[in-house]
């Protein structure tokens, strides 16, 4: 049956998939609820629906809907109820009413066509009126792409997230090649473009899909598993399995092709031919050359590094190791170093008499680190404020993209750049920071060679290390341990391959032997909301749940749902903004999930703005306006985030979260749960990081067999990289003198 209508309220929304419940006055009297996926709707508009009228046992009759068609509204009444709706930004009733006073029912005629005119209504200016005209076409022609698009099984949020890509371009885009998707706009994946395409009519051994699924395996192999590189047999078996193309000689002569079109680099590797993106190739060749430049050109000491060094220890009262004196002195001489160590080696010692030393010198230090948790920490230990890397290199926005002022052009005004947590770096920030470094500064990268890789691309601590061309300062010898202490020397032992000590009778290091992935659940979760609160007197949401796994019983994704309802759940008047299977209410603790280089912040500290919220920041949910639908999120250091419809899918609850989303935090009291898993998984250095992310206490949950486990399981995932290899060319392409 077909319904037409006017939208007079919206009940509830999904922000996911676009699934609503909405009232349609279809005149009469008669008010129909209308339950299905709509594209974004707001009251006032037309609704011609296509549906079957149900009978639902809670909610009584309702229209179950297959197809909706939006019209702008056209009595005076819908016009006011759309223009006062909250859409347009400084309209409210007042305005509204005024607008629709002057011009009655061809007010939306007027505001398409005409917006100018607006301006003769009392209240409106020239410009606001320009600006309920744009926002008024802006919405008409999303509506139209997205209604488009759901016509493709494209879910609401990547609906949008797409129509944000092209704007008005987006059906000759998808027409022309949907495949484009892919390279353009993250959250596509080459499933969605293919199903477009499929229905679109493309064949399936079509050169842009051919093209189109050796770029998608590429950058999956880079987002997921951190290679900046593929074997090219590998990546043929991949994308032929992906495209369900028998006769692989069709896609191995397509990489040849996209090497001739620049899209891939194709290379000789330890496996035999290596294929690498061309954004990979070009920032691997860019940290070889800026690293090779910055070791060769090295300006000269500021003096007698010894003298300095011991009168540094006079002053401060404290003898340094000869592994530290050493590492000092590397730093102080020489143009890139590496200080590693684990957990109370002294690593924050040697960075506070570097800093005090180059000051002595007249030298400018800047400190940074990868997270905003990782700066913030560094701050605190040494005295000098540090900030991350995105805004030591002043991270903008303009023109639709991010770019950093400081860079190759425009270089730092520091003489010394120390960055803390570098294991966490990937290539594309560590590029970004090197080539910002003047020539004469000095380089010193802090951080632990056994924690996990980092979550982005490449693996830059370790193949600098192994490059054997940068000096690395070994620290081995603990400082910080108390007697009655065991989160440290437990780290210590992990790493060494030994089992921790587990008697339950320290200060920080409990072990709640369990097996059964329901009581390790039940348990962590008692642990959080009701025993260690009591114990050590911390807030709930100060203690971390930290989990190997997503999926499982005991994996992060219940955990956050049990921890949800405990901590935060729904109550009479409370609003939740549903996002998918996921729920979101004021008050939840959540994390960024990827890294956003263009979205806009207000510090509530302070009041200052900016750009850029990373993968791994955890913040707490301030509001949810479903109806928008949006939310406002206030992270750690103070960043007030709107989140709006194509922005959810960035977020995720934070109760728990993955060890690897972990790497670069401190958290006061980390739960570890411990619920089994794949050997590839559950590995030694993923315990180490465990651990070692407690600050002040860590409880593991899980059996004494899984950690024996997980100690003996020295597994570690090759990451494919070209780091090492790139730096030994860039070496012999400016000669074989020492480096520094």
């Amino acid at each position: 049956m077909i319904v037409k209508g006017v939208v007079s309220d919206i009940i509830y929304t999904n922000a996911e998939n676009g699934y609503s419940v909405i009232s349609v006055d279809c005149g009469g009297g008669l008010i129909l609820t209308a339950v299905g996926i709509f594209p974004p709707v707001s009251v006032g508009e037309n609704v011609e629906l296509i549906g079957e009228m149900t009978e639902d046992r809670r909610f009584g009759e309702q229209l179950s809907v297959s197809s909706v068609r939006i019209t702008k509204p056209s009595s005076v009444e819908a016009i006011f109820k759309y223009l006062s709706s909250g859409l347009f930004v400084g309209v409210g009733e007042v305005t509204a009413k005024a607008i629709v006073a002057e011009f009655g029912d061809k007010t939306l005629d007027i505001i398409e066509s005409s917006p100018q005119k607006l301006a003769n209504v009392k209240g409106v200016s020239l410009k606001k009126a320009l600006a309920i005209g744009e926002k008024y076409l802006s919405l008409k022609n999303m509506q139209d792409v997205i209604v488009y698009l759901q016509g493709y099984d494209v879910s609401l949020n990547l609906a949008i997230k797409i129509y944000r890509a092209y704007q008005d371009a987006t059906k000759n885009v998808l027409t022309a090649n949907p495949y484009q998707m892919v390279e353009d706009i993250d959250g596509v994946g080459f499933i969605t473009a293919d199903k477009i395409a499929m229905k679109i009519g493309f064949e399936r051994d079509s050169r842009f899909r051919i093209v189109a699924g050796i770029n998608y395996v590429l950058k999956s192999q880079t987002d997921k598993n951190g290679h900046t590189y593929y074997p090219r047999t590998k990546l043929v078996e991949e994308v032929a399995d992906l495209l369900g193309i028998e006769d692989i000689s069709l896609i191995d002569e397509k990489v040849s092709d996209c090497e001739i079109m620049g899209k891939v680099a194709v290379f000789e590797a330890e496996e035999g031919e290596g294929v690498m993106l061309t954004r990979n190739f070009l920032t691997e060749n860019s940290i070889a050359y800026k690293l090779v430049q910055l070791m060769r050109e090295a300006s000269e000491p500021i003096g007698d590094t010894q003298s300095l060094i011991e009168r540094y220890q006079q002053a401060n009262r404290i003898t340094f190791h000869p592994d530290q004196i050493n590492a000092i002195k590397n730093c102080l001489n020489k143009g890139v170093n590496i200080i590693t160590g684990g957990p109370g080696t002294g690593k924050t010692t040697i960075i506070k008499c570097i800093l005090e030393i180059s000051r002595s010198g007249y030298l400018k230090v800047e400190l940074c680190a990868p997270t905003g948790r990782a700066s913030k920490r560094l701050s605190q230990a040494s005295g000098q404020e540090a900030k991350t890397i995105h805004r030591l290199l002043d991270l903008d926005f303009k023109d639709g993209k991010g770019f950093f002022t400081y860079n190759e052009n425009t270089k730092l005004d520091a003489d010394v750049v120390i960055v803390d947590e570098v294991s966490m770096c990937d290539e594309y920030v560590f590029n970004a920071l090197i080539k910002a470094i003047k020539m004469g500064g000095k380089l010193i990268l802090v951080g632990d060679k056994d924690q996990l890789p980092s979550v982005g691309a490449g693996n830059v601590l370790s193949d600098l290390i192994r490059s054997k061309e940068v000096p690395v300062s070994y620290l081995n010898y603990i400082y910080r341990q108390d007697e009655d202490s065991k989160i440290v020397s437990n780290a210590h032992r992990i790493n060494e391959g030994k089992m921790p000590i587990i008697d339950n009778k320290s200060k920080d290091f409990f072990v709640d032997n369990q097996s059964s992935p329901q009581t390790i659940l039940d348990n962590s979760v008692s642990m959080v909301t009701e025993r260690l609160p009591k114990f050590a007197g911390v807030k709930p949401l100060d203690i971390q749940v930290l989990c190997p796994m997503k999926k499982g019983i005991a994996g992060v994704e219940n955990f956050n749902k049990q921890l949800q309802n405990s901590l935060n759940p729904l109550t009479a008047g409370k609003e939740q903004l549903v996002v998918g299977n996921c729920f979101y209410r004021a008050g939840d603790k959540v994390i960024h999930i990827v890294n956003n280089y263009q979205m806009e912040w207000v510090n509530v500290y302070d009041n200052t703005a900016g750009v850029g919220i990373f993968n791994g920041e955890i913040g707490i949910v301030e509001s949810v306006v479903p109806a928008e639908p949006s939310m406002t999120v206030i992270y750690d250091d103070g960043k007030r985030v709107k989140y709006c419809q194509g922005d959810f899918d960035q977020l995720s609850l934070a109760y728990a979260i993955s060890v690897h989303k972990s790497q670069g935090s401190e958290f006061d009291v980390a739960v570890i749960a411990l619920a089994g898993g794949h050997y590839k998984i559950n590995t030694r250095n993923l315990l180490y990081t465990a651990l070692t992310r407690a600050k002040k206490m860590a409880v593991i949950v899980g059996s004494n067999e899984s950690i024996a486990k997980m100690v003996a399981n020295n597994y570690t995932a090759k990451r494919y990289t070209r780091l090492v290899e790139f730096i030994s060319e860039a070496k012999q392409r400016r000669g074989d003198a020492p480096l520094s």
